[in-house]
């Protein structure tokens, strides 16, 4: 075990979500125990427990981490298209679930059903939706409530395919982000004042 640093609670928190994030993403989840998080923090034991109670708090404090970094970094920029605009939320979400596919694989297969988990993707999930209404032409409150509902489906949609596409990837990562845009520009494009991709598709 590498000497332990004398860090303040906030810091030593943040170290231990770090070396247990990367855990997460290196080995499936049964296999993380937490004696393996304290060695490589270099802690003990009972120093790690006395910031998490267990291995269940401390992966959905991980991933509760990752979505507030992944709302972070998806950026709905009205100076982008729409296209761009959501080609960019997925390429984010994307380099995630690529480099941290035990830790999505866990949350969406293993853990599927927890209440905590499930909380923090539906959060999630909602913040995005909140985003994408407020980038889209919508004529009044009626269409906004239709397209809300769509959103809503899709963000669904687009989590089930990008879990599934990491456990079998049956098409390239460009088809899958393809399929992603196109899905729900048809899906909304009827709800709307006016079109918010007018060049797509582009074949």
């Amino acid at each position: 075990m590498p000497p332990r640093q004398r860090l303040s609670p906030a810091d030593r928190r943040a170290q231990l979500l770090t070396v247990a994030a990367q855990l997460f993403a290196a080995h499936p989840y049964d296999e993380v125990q937490m004696d393996a998080v304290a060695e490589q923090a270099g802690v003990s034991r009972a120093l790690l427990y006395r910031h998490f109670a267990g291995k269940h708090e401390l992966f959905a404090a991980v991933y509760q981490q990752a979505a507030d970094q992944l709302l972070a970094e998806t950026r709905f920029d009205p100076a982008d298209t729409l296209v761009e605009q959501l080609g960019q939320g997925l390429d984010a979400h994307l380099d995630y679930f690529v480099a941290n596919r035990n830790a999505v694989l866990a949350a969406n297969r293993v853990l599927a059903g927890d209440p905590v988990i499930q909380t923090i993707m539906t959060n999630e999930l909602d913040a995005l939706r909140a985003r994408l209404l407020g980038v889209l032409p919508l004529a009044d409150d009626s269409a906004r409530e239709a397209v809300s509902g769509v959103l809503k489906s899709w963000l669904v949609f687009v989590q089930v395919l990008c879990v599934d596409w990491l456990t079998q990837q049956t098409c390239s990562r460009a088809e899958l982000r393809e399929v992603c845009i196109g899905a729900v520009l048809g899906a909304v494009r009827p709800l709307l004042a006016t079109d918010p991709a007018p060049d797509w598709p582009r074949y």
